[in-house]
């Protein structure tokens, strides 16, 4: 144990839970409501909720004062831990968190850090007991064991750890802004190439679509319709054997359109269901996209390069022709996801949902056969390069969050003293 360090329980550094709200207070008081959902290990405390007392969940229970950090007693896998500084005064927290509270010889920095490092944060996941919702008790809380130095390296560690997390989360925001920049040029090609082409300085028209603008005279318009099928599938009924048991023809949900490419199923269905299901056979290439839902999936495309069906979540579009490259397809309808998302996102039935007719109506600028080609090998080429550079800078984040998730473990725990100790962020991205 390092000099100066004391070992004990939680409890003799801080309270545990020290004010929680009657079932009384007044229904008509205004609370700042956290619960477990709005806080991680990062980030702290994402966003609050302003209520009524009387309208909150019976869980809006324990106060929070500035110094207090919470920690996740129920759900402990998500790790919700967080320090709070500057609340108002009328924050409470789920029951679900346990509010920790410096005592005299505590420092309230240190606390927040120590209850972030991940050997703090493994402790309370370990003892944490249930298969849905692992949860530990208050009192296993407060007995785990942990080392506190002295009041005087407790006020170093917690500065320490303030200005270096500090410097390590702006490169990370740096870094992450880099990637939104990428993918910003990613989508400013894409949508340059197939509505302009690759002329640098086409002759343009007018194409009669607000989506599309204008694109180069010797361009086509055309509805979807009329250069390829479109239609969607179905989920046979999970509670019948005779669809599913045995099954070996692939069928796909929504969560594909994710992948650049589908050559494979993790489902299959009978051909009893191919029969009596509304399940099309969809041979390669064909483009497919994801029509439902509030998430991102909802206008999202991708390429189908085997054979396979597909449930109602999804459409599937098929060339009729040589005319229309099927990757071509697939750009245009990766250019088209804001419109799709916007035109699928108001009011009446259709709300969070395209349908296939709209899909069918969407009129597609087309170049001649041997642009689309070209247009689709230059947008492959770039995507390649960008997504290399994407990858390359994820790559570079995850090594600042893991440096900077050893540096708050190494500070807390005395394995460095941070008087000493300097390194720079940026080193940490020097690799051989």
């Amino acid at each position: 144990m390092s000099a100066g360090w004391m070992q004990s329980p939680l409890k003799h550094w801080v309270q545990i839970n020290p004010e929680v709200l009657p079932e009384d207070h007044d229904p008509a008081a205004e609370i700042e409501y956290v619960d477990i959902s709005n806080v991680n290990q990062i980030q702290g405390i994402l966003s609050t909720e302003r209520m009524y007392f009387g309208d909150a969940p019976s869980r809006a229970r324990r106060v929070v004062r500035g110094g207090d950090t919470i920690v996740s007693t129920v759900r402990t896998y998500l790790k919700a831990v967080a320090p709070v500084r500057d609340p108002p005064d009328n924050m409470i927290v789920s029951t679900g968190f346990a509010v920790l509270r410096p005592r005299s010889q505590a420092n309230a920095g240190f606390v927040g850090w120590l209850a972030q490092s991940e050997g703090f944060v493994q402790a309370v996941v370990a003892r944490s007991v249930g298969v849905s919702y692992p949860a530990i008790n208050p009192s296993v809380l407060g007995g785990l064991p942990v080392r506190f130095p002295g009041m005087e390296n407790q006020n170093g560690i917690a500065e320490f750890l303030d200005r270096e997390t500090a410097r390590i989360d702006g490169l990370i925001a740096k870094k992450e802004r880099l990637i939104d920049l990428l993918h910003e040029r990613q989508h400013a090609l894409l949508s340059r190439a197939v509505l302009r082409g690759l002329e640098p300085n086409p002759t343009l028209r007018e194409s009669g679509s607000s989506m599309l603008g204008e694109i180069p005279t010797h361009w086509k318009v055309k509805p979807v319709k009329f250069v390829a099928e479109v239609g969607n599938g179905s989920t046979p009924n999970r509670d019948n054997p005779e669809y599913w048991a045995d099954g070996n023809y692939p069928w796909l949900n929504s969560s594909v359109v994710n992948q650049e490419e589908v050559a494979e199923a993790s489902e299959f269905v009978t051909p009893f269901a191919l029969k009596e299901c509304h399940l099309p056979k969809i041979s390669p290439p064909a483009v497919l996209v994801g029509i439902t839902g509030e998430g991102r999936t909802r206008g999202m495309a991708t390429t189908l390069v085997f054979e396979a069906t597909i449930n109602q979540h999804l459409a599937y579009l098929k060339p009729y022709s040589s005319d229309i490259d099927v990757t071509y397809l697939r750009r245009a309808f990766d250019a088209a996801y804001a419109f799709l998302r916007n035109e699928s996102g108001g009011g009446g039935s259709t709300k969070g949902a395209i349908t296939c007719q709209q899909i069918s109506s969407l009129k597609l600028a087309l170049p001649p056969p041997d642009e689309q080609l070209a247009i689709c090998s230059y947008l492959d080429r770039e995507n390649r390069a960008s997504n290399s550079l994407i990858e390359g800078v994820h790559i570079a984040v995850e090594r600042l969050r893991e440096y900077r998730t050893s540096l708050i473990s190494a500070a807390v725990t005395g394995q460095i003293d941070v008087r000493t100790y300097h390194k720079e962020p940026e080193a940490v991205l020097e690799t051989a």
